[in-house]
């Protein structure tokens, strides 16, 4: 297999690390196992990724991006914010290393275009080989059903009664079923939800619509560059509700990293969102039990699998024991899983700087 490094340099005015440690870290793991790119991002100063790339261009490693879309934009510049379906603004309680998690609207041709400026200000000239296109989804349950139940802002609701979804009426069919607007079918085979209802079923699909269509510009525009493009994308079983529908997001995208994060904590984190799922809608008929076991993690890969384009399932390698408590044992199930499979590889995330000595070699041993 070959392997991905996720590097968290900071956000975009904070340096978490000098870019000579960054390459000693690189190149620490890349002599024990195949790199393929890193991923690295966001903060601005273009020293780190000249100093970064110019070592991993003579080692024959591809440097990407890490670009955040629809989250974090709001602390270099000023995006048109994203509301729910009741006109509200979306609040956050997660604010993590720079991270605020207040989204943006993704039918604003505004934001789409503060992301092209953001590029060309300050990335264009650091050599990087693509991007990667980060928080490209809405808000989840983390903030409450207010997270899901967006963008119902102006411009969305344009958007989505282009495609014959009035939001007034996904609101009084919220309104009228509370918790039951969120019944299941049942667990498909593909690993996928689906809701029962109608009215949830067409708003769902219309906002995952409306989300690919602003990332396929963007892949348009990146690509129209000669740059790589990759998405991050969430596991399969609570990516409808942010509006990530594999089969439409990923058209124009060289590779994807599923967040396969069975032990992880927070946003993102497979476990935490579907537990907020049934926090925010406990009613909910159709749930099943979930167990972050294998065969749970064989279920999201073979949804993955349908998609054309390269897959690089992301599997956390860093450690931290309020957030991420991972063992080698879990990395070597996680990668065996994926190796199994025969996709292209796996993305070793989300930060390497965190990654434990130990957790290399688990890599390591897994072979190529």
């Amino acid at each position: 297999m070959k392997y991905i490094l996720q590097v968290f340099a900071g956000p975009w005015h904070t340096a978490f690390h000098e870019p000579e440690e960054i390459i000693r870290t690189i190149s620490r793991i890349a002599s024990r196992i195949p790199v393929d790119r890193v991923i690295i991002g966001w903060q601005t100063d273009p020293a780190v990724y000249r100093t970064v790339g110019a070592f991993l261009r003579a080692s024959g490693i591809r440097m990407l991006l890490w670009l955040p879309v629809f989250a974090e934009v709001g602390m270099i510049s000023e995006p048109d914010e994203a509301a729910d379906i009741f006109g509200n603004r979306i609040p956050s309680p997660v604010q993590d290393d720079g991270a605020d998690f207040l989204f943006c609207c993704p039918s604003s041709g505004r934001n789409l275009q503060i992301v092209k400026d953001i590029w060309e200000k300050h990335f264009s000239g650091c050599g990087f080989d693509g991007v990667f296109l980060d928080r490209i989804r809405s808000q989840s349950f983390v903030s409450g059903v207010s997270g899901v139940l967006s963008c119902g802002c102006a411009r969305c609701a344009e958007a989505f009664g282009k495609r014959g979804v009035d939001l007034r009426a996904v609101r009084n069919r919220y309104e009228m079923k509370k918790d039951s607007f969120f019944d299941m079918v049942s667990f498909p085979a593909d690993g996928y939800f689906v809701t029962a209802d109608e009215t949830a079923r067409r708003f769902f699909d219309v906002k995952a619509e409306i989300i690919a269509g602003a990332v396929t510009e963007l892949c348009d525009y990146f690509k129209g560059k000669g740059l790589i493009v990759g998405l991050d994308l969430f596991a399969p079983l609570v990516s409808r509700f942010v509006g990530q529908d594999y089969a439409l997001i990923t058209q124009r995208a060289d590779f994807i990293k599923p967040m396969l994060y069975r032990r992880t904590d927070a946003p993102a984190g497979i476990g935490y969102e579907y537990a907020l799922y049934e926090k925010n809608a406990p009613g909910a008929a159709g749930r099943i039990g979930i167990s972050m076991d294998k065969a749970f993690l064989d279920s999201q890969l073979d949804a993955i699998s349908r998609v054309s384009c390269e897959k690089f399932p992301g599997i956390e390698i860093n450690y931290r024991a309020d957030v991420v408590r991972t063992d080698p044992a879990y990395i070597a199930e996680s990668l065996s899983a994926v190796r199994d499979h025969g996709f292209e590889g796996a993305v070793l995330c989300w930060n390497m700087m965190e990654a434990p000595p130990e957790h290399i070699d688990a890599v390591a041993a897994i072979g190529s």
